[in-house]
């Protein structure tokens, strides 16, 4: 097993009013050796807007606003603005975010150029309630009974992990999101092609756009998008969270699997064990308890740092070798 060490707690809640109950799962993108984390910070009753601080590369916090970084703004994201990711494409930032009205949670955007004014875009994720989904997907090869179990009853089936490949594959933009119980993947030359017909289409054919399903023990109840992928050699590494229920609830780990550069789709290996998953106080005991929720990396040198919320309720970070874990994988091949 790839050794893995948990570097601790990154940061936690205080007592200003838009973040008192919690600080989790924060996008991170690192320029010019100076960590920006863009967190979801929580008040009291569960409404989410996106904070800001910035770490040095010892992860030391040296900078930290004391109010939000983005607020709701849109109707569609007047509960919160949840679980951001960010990645840079040809100059431009995307940051993606679950937007929450306290009955709908959709995959939105917003884009920046330079990290500290942003243009927001609204949901890109398919509105779309049960019946419609049941009525565009009977004619796929058959669906994991967990759809129905999942999504029977939604206004909106809820969308969320939305998170970008840091760069164009074949000349598209490509995205991960997940609808319960698997993570779906989307290829488009422009996002504009994101319209009602794209999406039916893409329903009409869904099975076709499933990237990954439930597979081990640890995963076995639903998957989800974590941090951006990362490019290497090998292929795109992808480290994600796998959910299992449990007697006490359900368990979320960081998992890890590597994907074809050219063609996502192809699954070329996976962990069959979690990359790691609650242990430690902090993630056994919070708002959600047993919670690894992996959102963000950075990369120095061989060594990779993973930032993932804790329990629901503060930012922490574990690292491993880059390396050594592409070579786990591939003594793991599908």
């Amino acid at each position: 097993m790839i050794d893995v060490k948990k570097e601790g707690v990154v940061l936690r809640k205080t007592e200003l009013a838009f973040e008192d109950e919690s600080v989790l799962n924060p996008a991170v993108v690192m320029e010019q050796d100076i960590i920006h984390f863009f967190y979801r910070a929580v008040r009291i009753h569960n409404y989410s807007s996106i904070g800001y601080c910035k770490l040095d590369t010892n992860l030391k916090v040296i900078e930290r606003n004391d109010k939000p970084f983005l607020s709701p703004e849109f109707e569609c994201e007047s509960h919160g603005m949840e679980d951001p990711r960010i990645v840079k494409i040809d100059g431009t930032y995307y940051l993606s975010y679950v937007a929450f009205d306290s009955v709908n949670a959709l995959g939105a955007l917003a884009t920046s150029t330079d990290l500290l004014n942003f243009k927001r875009h609204g949901i890109i994720v398919p509105k779309i309630n049960y019946d419609d989904f049941d009525r565009l997907t009977k004619n796929n090869a058959v669906l994991n009974e967990k759809y129905l179990r999942y999504n029977r009853g939604a206004n909106f089936l809820a969308d969320k992990d939305l998170v970008f490949f840091p760069r164009k594959i074949n000349g598209k933009f490509t995205f991960m999101h997940r609808i319960k119980p698997d993570i779906q993947i989307v290829s488009v030359s422009s996002l504009d092609e994101l319209n009602d017909d794209f999406w039916e289409d893409y329903f009409l054919h869904f099975n076709e756009h499933i990237l990954l399903e439930p597979k081990y023990p640890h995963e076995l109840s639903y998957v989800g998008s974590g941090c951006p992928p990362i490019e290497t050699e090998q292929g795109w590494l992808i480290i994600y969270h796998g959910v299992k229920n449990t007697t006490k609830g359900y368990e979320y780990s960081c998992c890890t699997a590597l994907l074809d550069l050219n063609d996502p789709l192809k699954e070329l290996a996976r962990l069959p064990y979690p990359l790691f998953k609650p242990e430690l106080d902090y993630e056994l005991k919070g708002d959600v308890d047993d919670v690894c929720f992996p959102t963000g990396t950075t990369l120095f040198g061989d060594k990779l740092y993973i930032y993932y919320g804790a329990a629901d309720e503060l930012i922490a970070c574990a690292s491993v070798s880059l390396s050594g874990l592409v070579e786990e994988l591939l003594l793991n091949k599908i």
